[in-house]
This record gives C-alpha cells, sequence and structure tokens, in this order.
C-alpha cells in the first residue's frame, strides 16, 4: 500500500503544479500547508491524501487527468478523451501528431540517455522521465482523437 500512497502522492503534486499552487488554493479552497500535505512524503503525511472533489475540480482546470490517469493506471484501464466534454476545438491533424509524437520520443530518449550515463538513475532523471513519459501519453492521446474523429467522417 506504501508504493501506492507514494505512486498516488506523485502525481498529486504533478497535478497541483500543472494547475499552480496558488490557483489550486483558489480552486479548493485549502491552504498551500494543506495541499502541500497531500503530496507529502513526509512519514506523518503518509495517510493523507486529497480529498476526490478536490481532485475532480483541479483535474478540470489542468491540463491533464495526473490523479484519474494514475488511478488507471493502477488498475490496467487505459483512459480515452470523449469530445462530449472536451471545451475547445482541437487544432492539427494526424500529421502533426506523428510529427509532435516523434519529437516527443526524442526528448525522452535524450533524458533516458543523460540519465544511465553513469548507471544510476536518480530521483530528479526519474522524475524527468515520468514527466516527459507523461507528455508522450498526452501527444499519443491527441493523436488516438484526431483518428478517432477521422474515422467518423
Amino acid at each position: 500500500m506504501a508504493d501506492i500512497g507514494a505512486y498516488l502522492k506523485k502525481h498529486t503534486e504533478a497535478l497541483v503544479k500543472d494547475v499552480g499552487i496558488e490557483a489550486a488554493c483558489e480552486i479548493t479552497g485549502k491552504s498551500k500547508a494543506t495541499l502541500g500535505r497531500y503530496y507529502s512524503d513526509n512519514p506523518e503525511h503518509s495517510d493523507r491524501f486529497m480529498p476526490v472533489d478536490a481532485v475532480a475540480r483541479l483535474e478540470n482546470a489542468a491540463s491533464y487527468p495526473h490523479v484519474t490517469s494514475a488511478l488507471a493506471d493502477l488498475k490496467n484501464i487505459t483512459l480515452s478523451y470523449d469530445e462530449r466534454n472536451s471545451t475547445g476545438t482541437r487544432t492539427g491533424g494526424v500529421n502533426s501528431d506523428v510529427i509532435a509524437l516523434s519529437q516527443r520520443f526524442a526528448m525522452l530518449m535524450t533524458e533516458y540517455q543523460a540519465a544511465i550515463e553513469d548507471g544510476i538513475i536518480t530521483v530528479n532523471e526519474a522524475k524527468r522521465l515520468l514527466k516527459e513519459t507523461s507528455l508522450l501519453q498526452q501527444v499519443l492521446i491527441e493523436m488516438k482523437l484526431h483518428l478517432e474523429e477521422e474515422s467518423v467522417s
């Protein structure tokens, strides 16, 4: 259970940072200290997690559903965006997605090469790899949406 907790806390931190700490405080009605406790890895806060309603509010304002995605990952579930919940129109198409995909993959490989250079992947290097992996996942989701749009037309 400790591994799951740490995993969720890391994604909670990513969610708060995505929205911005000040905006997250305003959206949730929580203080900076309270939000910090939700993703703190200190043993005294190991049993504190962000309430699901606060997660939902923050993910509505975020660029990516970090915590929902983490929960889906834990159950080996794949998420897919539905255009009924989309607030804006997507730009580009499959061609631009392929270009973005190869650029993002190159960034991931660059981070990976730098991380394994000394044979040890540090915590900070792992965080950068995780960030690049999440960004790569977002590009794949956009590509999937464009392909779904084209298959309906």
